[in-house]
């Protein structure tokens, strides 16, 4: 088949070969034969499903996060097919499109996967930041610090810090992390040019000018020499990415802003369409506030969003929101929370893991940050163990690799379970009622033929 612009990208898989792997291969679903799956709750069928993507403060594009989807597909197939986890194996065709990028604020690419019962058709659309973020990242290194300084001290100051050590002591850890790493780097830096000073003066008797001279020299090009190991441990990448969620929850303006109402309007531009069974606005890490705002906007804008078809779900993913929604001035996010948490035709399914040091998790999102809704709605929260999506000697691996355990949200694992990426936007589970009813892997089989239901009231707020 021939491969470009428009052509599905398939590669042909052997099971007689072991050693070759692909989009389209047999997969396999356990069906749990002490379990009468006739009598389970149903679970309502989806046979298009329309995503849009917001990833979290990362300078790399579409173009890595569509190379990331597809080594999940690939790892999904691998897992799946492993007749050691099934009792019965049935035939599973996946087919991934190639990248197209739209604009500068959109790409998208195409997902299907198809069963003797059942055939879903995905469109994933990527909301584009990564020219804002690199504008950020690649300004006057000084006002960056002097930026990252102000946000340390006023998370002090207001007794953010504190609350989120309360509400998540992994999270706070994570953050104070990395403020102290910005801080040794400064001290390192300001160490070299002390040194540089008392040589020149002390020990080459020099005047007191020629040592601030050597000082002001030897403190910015070691500041400039420590940069690359500052990089590979994430220290500006997350505090541009705090000191931009810092403005954001007052209500000030940041390039935000501009994505929100980008997002919002081509949700509701989508959902007019009504091309999908199902529309699911995605928010992995920082993601998750950008997609709440988008969701929030969108309902601003068409107050019928989600009252009539396609179904609304959010979906946010190892959400750093509740740190955002902490701080004391940070209204406009506690706005957001609140308009979601009470909104009847939205699905809002946030996904927690434990082992995930970047995440809140068995944490309220609403009342946890102080937002007190009377007839609540959302979220509904879905505990998710990373130890079961992979295998011992894969999770090993990962265990102490805490931003890699991050992204695990949004990857297949190697192991099959209900909460795999590629199984939530590719498979014939509608979301809403799929995070209640995961239990069995069988429905995947039917495509969720066991007395298909609406979605109705399943955003309201618990745990599946």
């Amino acid at each position: 088949m021939p491969e470009g612009k428009d052509a599905w990208r398939r590669r042909d898989w052997q099971r007689t070969d072991p050693n070759r792997f692909a989009m389209d291969r047999p997969l396999g679903a356990r069906v749990h034969r002490q379990r009468d799956t006739r009598h389970m709750p149903g679970v309502g069928a989806v046979r298009r499903r329309h995503v849009i993507y917001v990833g979290g403060y990362d300078p790399r594009g579409a173009q890595a996060y569509h190379q990331m989807f597809e080594r999940s597909c690939d790892r999904f197939g691998k897992a799946w097919f492993d007749q050691a986890w099934f009792d019965e194996v049935w035939p599973v065709s996946l087919a991934l499109h190639p990248l197209d990028i739209d604009s500068e604020d959109l790409a998208h690419w195409s997902l299907r996967m198809q069963s003797a019962n059942w055939q879903v058709a995905t469109r994933y659309d990527f909301l584009r930041l990564e020219r804002h973020i690199r504008a950020d990242m690649g300004g006057s290194l000084a006002a960056q610090i002097l930026r990252a300084l102000g946000w340390i001290i006023d998370d002090l100051a207001t007794g953010t810090q504190w609350r989120i050590f309360r509400a998540s002591w992994r999270f706070g850890i994570h953050l104070l992390s990395i403020q102290l790493l910005l801080l040794i780097w400064l001290a390192l830096a300001a160490a070299t040019g002390l040194a540089a000073w008392r040589i020149a003066v002390a020990s080459l008797a020099q005047p007191m000018e020629f040592g601030v001279a050597a000082a002001m020299l030897a403190a910015p090009a070691a500041l400039l020499a420590l940069r690359p190991l500052a990089n590979r441990w994430f220290v500006g990448q997350i505090t541009n990415c705090w000191v931009t969620l810092r403005r954001f929850g007052r209500g000030r303006p940041t390039w935000l802003d501009q994505a929100i109402e980008t997002g919002a309007r081509h949700l509701v531009a989508v959902a007019q369409a009504n091309n999908a069974d199902e529309l699911v606005v995605v928010g992995h890490s920082t993601g998750s506030v950008i997609a709440t705002a988008i969701v929030a906007r969108a309902l601003a804008l068409d107050p019928d969003l989600g009252r009539r078809e396609p179904r609304l779900v959010l979906l946010t993913l190892g959400s750093v929101m509740p740190a955002v929604a902490l701080h004391p001035a940070a209204t406009r996010m506690r706005d957001i929370i609140r308009r979601l948490a009470s909104e009847p035709p939205l699905a809002w399914i946030e996904c927690q893991s434990r082992k995930d040091v970047m995440n809140f998790d068995g944490f309220d999102p609403v009342e946890g940050t102080g937002v007190h809704v009377e007839d609540r709605r959302n979220p509904l929260i879905w505990p998710v163990r990373f130890k079961d999506m992979v295998s011992p000697d894969y999770y090993r691996q990962l265990r102490w690799n805490f931003f890699r355990m991050h992204f695990q949200y949004i990857m297949a694992g190697d192991r099959p379970t209900a909460h795999d990426y590629i199984l939530l936007v590719g498979g014939p589970m509608a979301l809403a009622d799929w995070a209640r009813h995961h239990e069995d892997l069988a429905v995947i089989r039917d495509g969720g033929a066991h007395g298909a239901t609406p979605c109705g009231d399943a955003g309201a707020s618990g745990r599946p």
